[in-house]
């Protein structure tokens, strides 16, 4: 079954309206909205309107500033914009197992001489850990709008990959090459990417992580495409701390 742009969104609001009730319903900004307004600018939200993930998503990438406080209180150029420092540098978070602790120092540094700004979630040692623990952290920070990319590496870039598309919001990628790297990002809009020390060696992650934070998102026909992806992240919501699937 395929579905429309529009018919997605209608989705989307069906499963909010359900989940929050009804009047969620008439105060909802989707990506949609947030694609309308000017990139760089601040926008007030009245108080009690419900942002998706992906609108979030959308803001960060496009660096809307969404204020969610009483609109009369928002200034011109209130703060930085999500995921970004005070001086306009773009944050991008870190994390490992111990496994890929190594190479994690390696490519902090990358991406600091690159001029990106660095969030590290550890781990801080070769001691054993659980990656899940730092895929989040790095994961979590990337859905909340204050880290604009996040990059985990643990033994394979599979186990981390998986924990950090848990997270709503997040579309995370595990990539082996510079080819990958591409393709997460004109295509599918990746905002974490995953890398495997076991399977890489230093110099090819570096090139990696250097051509993925470089590449932009295509939009277009692939736009559609990761809505979809992010409209079926939509259908669960959380409510009394449980996550209920929605019925469509």
């Amino acid at each position: 079954m395929s579905y429309q742009q529009d018919e997605i969104a209608a989705l989307v609001r069906r499963v909010v309206t359900r989940t929050l009730g009804q009047a969620a319903a008439r105060s909802v900004l989707d990506e949609e909205a947030v694609r309308q307004i000017p990139v760089g600018s601040v926008q007030p939200v009245s108080p009690g309107t419900i942002i998706t993930p992906l609108a979030r998503q959308v803001a960060l990438e496009r660096r809307v500033k969404l204020v969610e406080d009483d609109p009369s209180q928002a200034g011109p150029a209130a703060g930085p914009a999500p995921g970004e420092t005070a001086a306009g540098q773009r944050l991008v978070a870190l994390g490992a197992d111990h496994g890929g602790y190594q190479l994690k120092e390696q490519l902090k540094a990358a991406v600091a001489e690159a001029g990106y700004g660095v969030v590290d979630c550890g781990t801080h040692s070769a001691e054993a850990v659980d990656y899940p623990d730092f895929a989040y952290a790095v994961a979590r920070l990337v859905a909340d709008g204050r880290a604009w990319r996040g990059i985990i590496v643990d033994g394979a870039g599979i186990g981390s990959c998986m924990a950090a598309n848990k997270v709503p919001g997040v579309r995370a990628a595990m990539c082996y090459d510079q080819a990958t790297a591409v393709n997460s990002r004109e295509h599918n809009n990746a905002n974490v990417l995953t890398l495997g020390a076991g399977l890489i060696g230093p110099h090819l992650a570096r090139q990696i992580v250097q051509t993925w934070l470089a590449t932009e998102f295509g939009g277009g026909r692939h736009a559609r495409r990761v809505a979809k992806i992010d409209a079926i992240g939509e259908r669960f919501m959380r409510r009394d701390g449980q996550i209920r699937p929605g019925n469509d």
